[in-house]
C-alpha cells in the first residue's frame, strides 16, 4: 500500500494549521506549529510564497482536504466522482463521504490521537464495527452501526491514552459514546456540513474537478 513518508509537520505548516497528522505529539510545545507559528516551510517563511488565487487557491484547497483525511491523490479522485454521481450537493457529498471513513470514525470518537494513528489501529485488527472485526481503513459507517475497540485492546495504552486526551477536542454529533469504559461508540446520524470542524471550502475543489 503506498504511503506518504515525508516529514508531516512540514505539511502541517504548507497548509497553515494544525492537521493532526502525528497524534500524541501534535498536542506538545515542541509542536513547530507552536515554536514556529504557522508560516509555511522554507528558508523564507513567510515571504517564500505569495496568497494562491483562482486556480492556485483551488488546488491549495484540494491538497490541505486530502491531507487531512490522509488520502493519496486517486483515492481522493475517486471519493469526488461517486460524490458527484449521488443526489444533493457535490461538495457536501464529498465530506460526507470522508467522514464516514472508518478510520476517520475511530479518530473522530476519540480511540486515535490522528487518523494516520486510527488507521494503523484499523489495519491491526483492533476495530470491531458491530461486533465483528474490520480491518479495512476506507470501510464505510452506516447509521446505528456501533464501532468500539476489541476486547483484548482495550488496555492498549495508546489507545487509552488517546481515549484520554481526546475530550478536549470535542466529538461531533453524529456520533456518540455509548459505553466508555469499552471504548464502544455509535453512529447516530449522518455527517452534517455543520459538524465539519475543519475550515473547510468544498466548493473550491468541486470548480477544480470540474474544470
Amino acid at each position: 500500500m503506498a504511503r506518504d513518508r515525508g516529514k508531516q509537520c512540514r505539511l502541517c505548516r504548507r497548509e497553515g494549521q494544525k492537521l493532526y497528522l502525528k497524534g500524541e505529539k501534535c498536542f506538545k510545545p515542541s509542536c513547530p506549529i507552536e515554536k514556529r507559528g504557522v508560516n509555511p516551510p522554507g528558508q523564507h517563511g513567510p515571504n517564500s510564497r505569495r496568497k494562491p488565487i483562482g486556480y492556485g487557491e483551488q488546488l491549495r484547497e484540494k491538497q490541505r482536504v486530502k491531507r487531512i483525511y490522509n488520502l493519496l491523490e486517486t483515492q481522493f479522485r475517486n471519493y469526488f466522482e461517486k460524490a458527484a454521481q449521488q443526489k444533493g450537493i457535490t461538495g457536501e457529498n464529498l465530506l460526507s463521504l470522508l467522514e464516514r471513513r472508518l478510520d476517520n470514525v475511530v479518530f473522530r470518537l476519540g480511540f486515535a490521537m490522528s487518523r494516520r494513528q486510527a488507521r494503523q489501529f484499523v489495519r491491526h485488527g483492533h476495530v470491531t464495527v458491530n461486533g465483528r472485526k474490520v480491518d479495512i481503513p476506507s470501510f464505510q459507517v452506516r447509521i446505528g452501526d456501533e464501532v468500539s475497540v476489541r476486547s483484548r485492546s482495550i488496555e492498549n495504552p495508546h489507545i487509552q491514552g488517546a481515549f484520554q486526551t481526546s475530550g478536549g477536542r470535542g466529538r461531533p454529533s453524529w456520533l456518540e459514546i455509548t459505553n466508555p469504559g469499552n471504548l464502544v461508540g455509535r453512529v447516530i446520524a449522518q455527517p452534517r456540513r455543520e459538524d465539519i470542524d475543519q475550515n473547510i471550502n468544498e466548493q473550491l475543489i468541486v470548480e477544480l474537478y470540474s474544470k
